[in-house]
């Protein structure tokens, strides 16, 4: 008997229903490439084609799926940036605008100086190259928009984050400075860019934001995407993101 075979008799015997493991998957994933590849299908095409497949074969997501996602208080995250400040006072910046803008790291890394307007009120950042094409504009802080205005002294162009050689920040050193933050910081939780993100929406709604304001904030094309978030949220107490985030 070989190992695909025992593992199936297995879990057959442990009243588990029979699903496909991982060697099943690779050899469904190269039968399906195959095919795709045959049909020259599109990339909206597949996904019409994933759809119907799950409608034909009756298949819906499972009931008890996790959608919350953990998030990071407040206090963490000021610890997070104050240890990345001590590191070096860009890397300090470079975090607290990737908090407060509720930036993707791959959008983050392609801000330039001209997608700033920080004298808007409030001030705002134009986030582009945003995954889906949900590009738009996001209030910031006035207090980290006089940070900015200082990170820039006279610069007018360029990146908004430029390494030592000038070049821009990949998407994997943003992270390893996240990380690294987290780490001096003494946070045990696991902190990527992306739990940044689901933090200060999370903080947002227990401010009181409205669900819909913190989908544009976050630029989600569905407001489904933004409930969950909305799970993880705690309490509603007030009504604006000044109120939720600025210092007091």
């Amino acid at each position: 008997m070989n190992p695909t075979e025992s593992a199936r008799k297995s879990a057959g015997v442990r009243g588990q229903p029979e699903t496909a493991n991982s060697a099943d998957l690779r050899a469904v994933v190269l039968e399906t490439v195959k095919l795709w590849r045959k049909h020259h299908l599109s990339y909206d095409q597949t996904k019409h084609v994933v759809e119907q497949t799950r409608r034909a074969l009756n298949l819906h997501p499972p009931r008890d799926r996790e959608r919350t996602v953990e998030r990071l208080s407040h206090q963490e995250v000021e610890r997070l940036i104050e240890h990345a400040y001590r590191r070096a006072p860009r890397y300090g910046l470079m975090l607290k605008t990737l908090f407060y803008s509720g930036a993707r790291v791959s959008e983050f890394v392609n801000l330039t100086v001209a997608d700033l307007h920080l004298d808007l009120d409030p001030p705002q950042i134009r986030i582009l190259h945003a995954k889906g094409g949900s590009d738009g504009y996001v209030p910031v802080l006035p207090s980290l928009a006089q940070e900015l205005r200082t990170h820039l002294g006279s610069r007018s162009s360029g990146s908004l984050f430029e390494s030592n050689r000038s070049a821009r920040y990949t998407p994997r050193m943003v992270q390893r400075v996240v990380h690294d933050a987290a780490v001096s910081a003494g946070i045990e939780k696991v902190v990527t860019p992306h739990r940044l993100r689901a933090s200060v929406a999370t903080l947002l709604l227990d401010a009181g934001m409205p669900l819909d304001q913190v989908q544009k904030f976050l630029r989600h094309k569905r407001i489904t995407t933004t409930q969950i978030y909305a799970q993880t949220s705690a309490k509603n107490m007030g009504d604006q993101y000044l109120k939720a985030l600025e210092r007091r």
